[in-house]
């Protein structure tokens, strides 16, 4: 393998993870249920019955997981904060207590020179929200705000960067269309409002950021690269309508302060959308976070209540989770979200990219983990093609630290450079973490 390209100077790397998935402690210190603490307890949802009760036992046990960060050599640590360890009830009272974790937290990364880039939402909202219309109802983008401010209130003099949402489309996606992740409704188009709404929560919560002293906002979005199947018009017709909804629906607003063409899905008019909404979405970002992991094939549907199919990509290699591994589908999206948005997109940063392979420890108790290796080289190598070809990017965060629970998926897809066993928590460095280390090494000498 040859050496990796030079960074540029002053290039970010890091690791993220979330709260739901690492923290564990879901009872403790008067923490509120959320929607995948519904959502995991419904038999039939998560496979084999997985639950994050433990999950990675981040919340007592994350100065040694801030210890293999410092020994990984990064910089950057991106996680989120748990939405009802903070409001209980997702408004109203605030749990100092649940506070407190997140300022406990943020001072021995501080003490470990690791920059902590919060995210607010990574999809467990407060059930009871849920429970009031969740992200299909309004007022929940006002709760957002006033929970971005108090958290905000209370790290800020230390935490300089935020990130408002995590991969809204999928939440909208996963969530309220489809049924497979929580809160598992499967409204199909009718849950468009939550991505107006997430939207909307974005935007008010961004000046709330910055009137408590936030030097850098950012948005995370998932991204992929479409292409048409066959070089059909329907095909292409097909492939355009599933980039609108990607990424047009979820970067247009708040990029362009307008929403893309969705006559394909029948949504000629957006009743929810009121006046001034999208001023408020198109507040200004200090950068825009690209999570990559696949790029996506679209063939024109039969039938059915979407203009698409998904298919495959036969002579690619795939991760544990199916996907297929397309590095080069990195180098496209940052070159393309460069040249859709120009002088209106804001700094990039890679806030994911990760594999997911079942490598566990071998006669000698060491993690070879090979094709981890092979794939985020590979991706690297594209991020930096990428900026040679004028993508701004200012970071790259892998995902993710240590094996953790991947909702629907349980314990059951292995993403970590750290492999956790989830019996006894023991954490092994995989090779990938001795590779990754060696590499930002290189970087900085």
């Amino acid at each position: 393998m040859t050496a990796m390209p030079r960074f540029p100077d002053g290039f970010h790397w890091g690791v993220a993870t979330s709260a739901f998935q690492i923290e564990g402690a879901l009872d403790a210190d008067g923490r509120g249920r959320s929607v995948w603490d519904t959502f995991t307890a419904t038999p039939g949802k998560i496979r084999d019955g997985h639950t994050a009760a433990t999950a990675c036992d981040h919340y007592r046990r994350f100065g040694e997981d801030i210890d293999l960060m410092r020994r990984l050599g990064i910089d950057v640590y991106r996680f989120s904060i748990a939405w009802p360890r903070v409001f209980p009830d997702g408004h109203g009272k605030v749990n100092t207590a649940g506070l407190d974790f997140y300022d406990r937290l943020v001072d021995a990364l501080l003490a470990a020179n690791l920059t902590p880039m919060p995210t607010l939402f990574h999809w467990d909202l407060p059930q009871s929200l849920e429970d009031a219309g969740g992200w299909l109802n309004r007022d929940t983008a006002a709760h957002f705000a006033d929970y971005a401010s108090t958290v905000a209130q209370r790290l800020g003099d230390r935490v300089n960067d935020w990130i408002t949402l995590n991969e809204p489309f999928e939440h909208m996606a996963l969530g309220y269309a489809l049924g497979q992740h929580a809160p598992g409704h499967m409204m199909l188009l009718e849950s468009l409002p939550v991505a107006h709404h997430q939207l909307l929560g974005h935007g008010l919560a961004t000046a709330r950021l910055r009137a408590a002293g936030a030097k850098r906002v950012l948005l995370t979005n998932s991204y992929t690269p479409v292409e048409p199947a066959t070089a059909s018009e329907a095909d292409a017709a097909a492939a355009a309508a599933y980039d609108a909804l990607h990424r047009g629906l979820f970067t247009d607003p708040v990029v362009l302060g307008r929403y893309p063409d969705l006559s394909a899905f029948g949504a000629d008019e957006l009743p929810f959308v009121h006046d001034d909404d999208l001023d408020v979405i198109a507040t200004p970002l200090d950068g825009l976070g690209v999570n990559y992991y696949a790029p996506t094939k679209l063939a024109a549907a039969v039938d059915g209540p979407l203009p698409f199919t998904m298919t495959e990509y036969p002579d690619a290699d795939k991760t544990a989770f199916d996907w297929p591994v397309v590095p080069d589908g990195m180098r496209r999206i940052l070159v393309e979200l460069t040249e859709r948005y120009g002088d209106a997109l804001p700094p990039l940063w890679v806030t994911e990219n990760g594999c997911s392979f079942p490598d566990g420890p071998g006669d000698d108790g060491a993690v070879h983990d090979d094709r981890r290796i092979s794939y985020l080289d590979s991706h690297i190598r594209a991020v930096h093609d990428a900026i040679e070809q004028g993508a701004d990017v200012r970071g790259y965060l892998t995902w993710t630290l240590c094996d953790n629970f991947e909702w629907a998926e349980g314990y059951h897809q292995r993403f970590g450079l750290v492999h956790v066993d989830h019996d006894t928590q023991k954490r092994t460095p995989k090779d990938s973490f001795a590779w990754f280390a060696g590499m930002l090494a290189e970087q900085r000498a």
